[in-house]
């Protein structure tokens, strides 16, 4: 059965967790292909934002912010989304990192198949481990990817971290150093001095005219290219 879309749904995007009247699986009939057998064309891929920080720095926020102002249609894709789908077993200790890093490598692969399709992407993640950004260099086109530093001081970090409730104790302070020890962003936004909607405004005006080369582009020419 084919579900359409409410008429509200054409007139914007709506931010990840707020609930439609309905959900569009299917625009309508395609009468030069009655049988739906041919894959659609992808023109171009699609552009990703690619907020990296620390837990509590605030990407969340942010990205729910860009999805408002920016123009088009994007996708909010948080790696929190991924590690919720997973069923409620419990997992012993000597295997929840592998449990972890498979999931990891899971999101990176399906970030890259959601923007080779064409589709813009609001991605929500942290480079706590090295390898899951020299993974994500190899499979990303590293032209359309804009690398943002989500920064904040570790003491705002921490207060946040106890405020939220729902974070392990620590989880911060673990990952702060790793994060940005790559040292090269597109841009860095500071979500202590400002706040989420004013970091997603500076994005949102950096995106036309960033430039060239990339981060991604330079990273994956440093990390990547053997000597």
């Amino acid at each position: 059965m084919i579900t359409r879309a409410h008429p509200a749904q054409h007139r914007g995007c709506q931010a990840a967790g707020r609930k439609d009247d309905t959900v569009a699986t299917e625009a309508g009939a395609e009468t030069t292909d009655p049988a739906h057998a041919r894959i659609p064309d992808t023109a171009v891929g699609g552009t990703i934002i690619l907020l990296n920080g620390a837990s509590s720095s605030g990407k969340t926020s942010i990205a729910r912010e860009l999805l408002d102002i920016l123009d088009g249609t994007w996708f909010h894709i948080p790696v929190d989304a991924f590690h919720a789908m997973r069923c409620k077993r419990e997992i012993p200790d000597d295997g929840l990192q592998a449990e972890i890093d498979r999931t990891a490598k899971g999101f990176h692969r399906a970030v890259a198949g959601m923007a080779a399709g064409g589709n813009n992407l609001v991605v929500d993640y942290l480079f706590s481990r090295r390898w899951r950004l020299l993974d994500l260099l190899d499979l990303l086109v590293p032209e359309d990817t804009l690398l943002v530093g989500v920064r904040c001081p570790l003491p705002e970090l921490k207060r946040r971290e106890t405020g939220r409730g729902d974070r392990q104790p620590g989880l911060a302070a673990m990952q702060y150093d790793q994060v940005h020890s790559h040292e090269l962003h597109d841009l860095d936004v500071d979500t202590s001095l400002r706040s989420p909607r004013e970091c997603a405004l500076r994005i949102h005006d950096f995106l036309p005219d960033r430039p060239r080369p990339t981060a991604f582009e330079t990273l994956r020419k440093t990390l990547r290219t053997p000597n």
